[in-house]
């Protein structure tokens, strides 16, 4: 096993809390495999690289040799993951829980050493269960400390209905921590209470309770709110390698440390190396591309990733697109915004007419692509560069 110190400075980078303090450096100096869960409810059937974070977390612990789970909880799944709701989640059906497992199982190879990781399903001690079971389990927990978390009082306050299932969801995953016998349990933010169930429930059932690891949630695109499809602020890691690279050059100098930080295998020194050259002079850009180069190869390879470059250096960098431009949020409306009024509120043209008489003379581009129809609308949370002419040019957020 690497020495402690050494696994501690790069298992805790990025984390948001591990708790108890000096839990995992205790559990680490069992020198041992430590067995490391994270739980993902088959909801898409596509990960986007938001999600990779836990996943990348996952694999930093299996290159220390520990010994990985990538837990789907295709039973929790049925009952809908109520954690930041503010309405009863719909559960999803057995058909379409499978179907998503399956992509993920062939999507999470891409970070994850296939060799020495270990798919699990919680139905495989869920399942089993009779009523009795699961009302000796739910015994484990009370409904003073469920309305405790922040959304079900939230939705307790203001009158909002909560099934009486979706008390079950934080106890069956806490279950799944003992069924494990998990010493760490991975998440974000949003989870750590079903994560400090874990720990309650192990310690019931006699066990050495978990270490709790809570990762952020990672901004999209935009910056500003979490990485979401539904928001079109993402990064799908089955996006094509140009539109990957090019979204990625999309985003600010700011968040792309974040992303640095929480995406990048790059040594923690690595990066802090990368940054002061950017204090020295280096152009942002040209570290975006070294991000950007890394994520695309990661997810397709380095020859793609290399192309995927050079078509955006034909693109932007020949095209005459400036290094720097300014940085814009615009409001959406009912959550889009037709591109004449997208244009105007940039302040990219003066008026409607004037933005559909440019798109008319196709001087007006998106992301490089020049686009025609006058009724295009764009969805919140996406962030582009927008080009009108040959010398108006703006990075636009809309939120």
């Amino acid at each position: 096993m690497t020495a402690i110190k050494q696994q501690m400075h790069e298992l805790v980078r990025g984390s948001d809390e591990v708790l108890p303090d000096n839990g995992l450096e205790a559990k680490l100096k069992q020198n041992r495999p430590l067995v490391v869960k994270a739980g993902f409810d088959p909801t898409a059937p596509d990960l986007h690289i938001g999600h990779t974070v836990l996943i990348n977390k996952m694999r930093q612990f299996q290159e220390f040799g520990h010994e990985v789970v990538f837990l789907i909880g295709d039973f929790t799944g049925m009952i809908g993951d109520p954690s930041g709701k503010n309405t009863t989640r719909p559960p999803l059906s057995p058909e379409e829980i499978k179907a998503n497992a399956e992509t993920y199982e062939e999507q999470i190879f891409k970070i994850l050493d296939e060799k020495s990781t270990r798919i699990d399903f919680n139905s495989r001690w869920m399942g089993p269960m009779d009523a009795a079971d699961l009302v000796k389990l739910a015994s484990h927990h009370t409904v003073a400390r469920m309305l405790e978390r922040d959304d079900f009082n939230k939705r307790y306050t203001n009158g909002q209905p909560i099934s009486i299932h979706e008390f079950l969801y934080p106890i069956v995953q806490g279950y799944d921590s003992v069924a494990l016998k998990a010493d760490v349990e991975l998440g974000g933010t949003d989870q750590k209470f079903n994560l400090l169930v874990g720990r309650q429930l192990q310690q019931d059932y006699g066990q050495e309770p978990q270490i709790v690891m809570t990762m952020p949630l990672l901004e999209g695109l935009d910056g500003v709110q979490k990485m979401s499809k539904s928001l079109g602020n993402y990064i799908g890691i089955t996006d094509a390698p140009g539109e990957m690279f090019g979204k990625i050059m999309s985003i600010s100098d700011d968040l792309m440390w974040r992303y640095f930080e929480l995406l990048s295998f790059r040594t923690l020194d690595d990066i802090s190396g990368l940054k002061q050259q950017v204090a020295d002079g280096l152009n942002p850009r040209d570290a975006k591309f070294e991000l950007a180069l890394e994520i695309v190869a990661r997810f397709h390879d380095a020859k793609r990733a290399d192309a995927a470059k050079d078509e955006f250096v034909a693109r932007f960098q020949q095209g005459a697109m400036p290094e720097e431009m300014p940085e814009v949020t615009v409001q959406s409306k009912d959550g889009q915004l037709g591109i004449a009024h997208l244009l105007k509120d940039a302040e990219l043209v003066n008026s409607t007419s004037e933005a559909f008489r440019m798109i008319k003379q196709g001087a007006v581009k998106i992301d490089g692509a020049r686009i025609e129809d006058r009724t295009l609308m764009i969805d919140a949370g996406t962030t582009c560069i927008y080009q009108v002419g040959k010398r108006k040019f703006s990075r636009v957020s809309l939120t």
